[in-house]
């Protein structure tokens, strides 16, 4: 199958996702999906991609380049009456490697001490380290290191982009078990690449079963 340009739309209405039922209110970052509607980017399966505003072509094309997942996003322009490009949704992976690249660039450096600001200030330092902690004391074997950038992604699930209050935060075994499971689909499977394929997410997930199931045993011994 070829490779396909998902979508992400900025809402301009109040929107409730179709399956999780949450209800993600106005500007919500939402995708969607036949007869269920909207999903919010949790649902989604894209809540862990970082946002590259438009602006600047050859770091958005080698952003794109170097994420194996990535969504354009667009919003609704009243005046023109039609859907314009905002950004890129990429993953942070294949930002860091295109601004690598741009390093000559004062104006590249610039904008990343921004993003890192930005991200320090939406991340909940004390909710990040227990979060790890117990991922570390659930999942012994996760490669050092691991635990600290799930936690961070549990963290930031919870800002407004994804449409998710911060009262939602919890350490259960079970929350701490799909952070777990979500960060292994993306990084330790083929599953961003069969999305971009063109695979449903559901179809996605079953192909990757046991790659998954592998993973997450080797990370319990």
């Amino acid at each position: 199958m070829a490779k396909t340009e998902l979508k992400v739309f900025i809402s301009s209405r109040d929107s409730t996702c179709g399956e999780c039922k949450e209800a993600l209110g106005r500007n919500a970052w939402i995708t969607l999906a036949g007869e269920k509607g909207a999903l919010c980017l949790a649902c989604a399966d894209l809540d862990h991609l970082v946002f590259l505003p438009a602006g600047n072509a050859a770091l958005t094309r080698r952003s794109k380049k170097h994420s194996t997942l990535s969504a354009v996003v667009l919003s609704w322009n009243r005046r023109r009456k039609r859907y314009e490009r905002r950004g890129l949704l990429v993953e942070e992976e294949g930002l860091e490697l295109a601004e690598q690249q741009c390093l000559a660039d004062h104006d590249y450096r610039a904008r990343r001490r921004e993003r890192d600001a930005v991200r320090r200030e939406e991340l909940d330092k004390k909710y990040v380290e227990t979060f790890a902690q117990q991922i570390r004391k659930q999942y012994p074997g996760c490669p050092k290191g691991r635990e600290v950038k799930i936690a961070e992604h549990a963290c930031l699930k919870y800002s407004g982009r994804v449409g998710r209050s911060a009262k939602a935060k919890q350490f259960s075994e079970k929350m701490i078990r799909l952070a777990v499971m979500a960060h292994i689909r993306h990084a330790e499977t083929r599953y961003d690449e069969l999305l971009m394929m063109g695979h449903d997410r559901h179809e996605a997930r079953q192909q990757i079963e046991a790659e998954l199931f592998d993973v997450l045993a080797k990370w319990e011994a």
